[in-house]
């Protein structure tokens, strides 16, 4: 893995990726970014070539939004490719990377894009999957092979690239999911109208994937031994999902709510919260859970936040909470195991000393996520790769 020294020329950068308005976690990510470099690195502010779909096409981007890509529209691709290299107002360029939102047979027009560029590139990997399709693997490789580095957020996803994807380990750079910097005790279950109530979270954009629907099944075993507990499930559905099958799996999560008589215990917050309410929700509450489904996930900006907020945490073992829960800030479960979730989440809350040590343990570990700390891992990155280049 590559250490970073400690440089500090101005970067002009251009990010591609999707972002605000979007409503994507890779968007919200990039925002985050870019502020943070922008505080160190004022005298070349950020710039953006953002990534759109039929959905997001509609959207009016802020001003630091210089291109729009249409996912599968080549021309927009060489439009940026052109500005890039003609112009003289990119230092570097730093991609943003998920399968899904490039265009072509799994995002392959990215590749075509990188290739054309002549200034370095940093991508970034939302997405490492431990059992990738021949397509996918090469499109990683490749991009490993164009790129100056390939940042991601864990150690596992870092050694998967080496040695499953055969990128160069000298290219490689572990920079945690970023965190807002929440203060240490939060307490706005008032403001939520939660007062006295133990309350546990999940927040996300909602789809069939986040296994909410075995949470729910747990409640009426933890209720038997914390009567007071509120399980919050924050954030609408996923605008994929919304186009593809509208609210089938929201509604079937409140019906599953209503037959057990949860009543006021389970409650559905359907919306898309900015930034300041969804510190807010994860500030208020007493545990988090994230009972995804999907054992390969690299990256989880939820369960960052809620570890950034020194929460207890309570997750399946995909690959992000893994790595994160073996620093001792949280308990896995089972993926689609809802006895072991109301075991696990009663043992969680009444242990009260192990969960004081879980929470201390998560925010001593936040403190190395802010956003502060990762802008300037990826501005020193950045300075560094134009150096080598």
């Amino acid at each position: 893995m590559t250490s970073l020294k400690k440089l500090t020329q101005p970067v002009r950068a251009l990010y591609i990726g999707t972002y605000i308005p979007r409503k994507c976690g890779i968007a919200t990510f990039t925002k985050d970014l870019t502020n943070a470099i922008n505080l160190i690195n004022p005298l070349a502010l950020a710039e953006i070539a953002v990534m759109d779909n039929n959905i997001s096409e509609g959207l009016r981007y802020p001003h630091e939004v210089k291109y729009r890509i249409r996912q599968e529209v080549k021309e927009d691709y060489d439009e940026v490719v052109k500005y890039v290299n003609e112009t003289g107002e990119v230092d570097i360029v730093v991609i943003q990377h998920e399968f899904g939102i490039f265009g072509g047979e799994s995002g392959d027009y990215v590749l075509e894009l990188a290739e054309k560029l002549q200034k370095p590139i940093v991508v970034t990997l939302h997405t490492v999957l431990e059992k990738p399709t021949p397509k996918m693997k090469d499109i990683i490789h490749r991009l490993g092979k164009k790129a100056e580095f390939m940042v991601v957020m864990l150690e596992a996803a870092g050694e998967m690239l080496v040695k499953k994807y055969h990128v160069d380990r000298r290219k490689v750079v572990v920079i945690p999911h970023g965190v807002p910097d929440f203060p240490r005790f939060a307490n706005g279950k008032k403001k939520l109208g939660l007062a006295g109530k133990v309350l546990m979270t999940s927040a996300n954009l909602v789809s069939r994937s986040k296994g909410l629907e075995y949470v729910i099944a747990a409640m009426p075993e933890i209720l038997k031994q914390i009567p007071e507990l509120v399980y919050l499930v924050v954030g609408e559905t996923h605008p994929v999902v919304k186009l593809t099958e509208g609210e089938k799996y929201r509604n079937r999560l409140k019906k599953m709510a209503k037959d057990l008589n949860l009543g006021r215990h389970v409650r559905f917050v359907n919306k898309y919260l900015p930034l300041n309410k969804l510190i807010a929700y994860v500030g208020a509450s007493d545990l988090y859970i994230t009972p995804y489904l999907d054992p390969q996930q690299a990256a989880s900006g939820s369960l960052a936040y809620a570890i950034g907020a020194g929460k207890a945490c309570v997750s399946t073992p995909y690959l992000y909470a893994r790595e994160m829960f073996s620093l001792g800030c949280g308990k896995l479960v089972p993926f689609a195991d809802s006895e072991a979730i109301a075991r696990t989440v009663v043992e969680t809350w009444t242990d009260k000393q192990n969960r004081l040590d879980c929470e201390e343990k998560a925010y001593e570990l936040g403190r190395t996520m802010t956003w502060y700390y990762v802008g300037h891992q990826y501005y020193h990155l950045m300075q560094h790769a134009l150096k080598q280049s």
